[in-house]
């Protein structure tokens, strides 16, 4: 990778390692998608889940996050055998 020597471009992408590891504490905002395959159910189930207050979410423009920590309340990710439909 070549080293960026914009003067617009450097301080961000300098800076940047910086801040991910300044961000301890934070809690990742997962997708309705990635919380899908975590349970190992469909879409329409997790915006179900959303929609009757079952599931913690928040909304970011017009997406919905669902915080890694309200994933754990839940009951986190399945043992069993993926019985989704494919």
């Amino acid at each position: 990778m070549v080293p960026v020597s914009s003067p617009f471009a450097a301080p961000l992408l300098q800076g940047s390692v910086a801040r991910r590891t300044a961000l301890v504490g934070v809690e990742r905002l997962l997708t309705v998608k990635e919380v899908a395959e975590r349970l190992r159910v469909c879409t329409a189930t997790v915006y179900g889940l959303c929609k009757g207050g079952k599931l913690g979410h928040v909304r970011v423009g017009n997406s919905i996050r669902i915080p890694e920590g309200e994933l754990a309340r839940f009951g986190g990710e399945p043992k069993g055998p993926d019985r989704r439909r494919r």
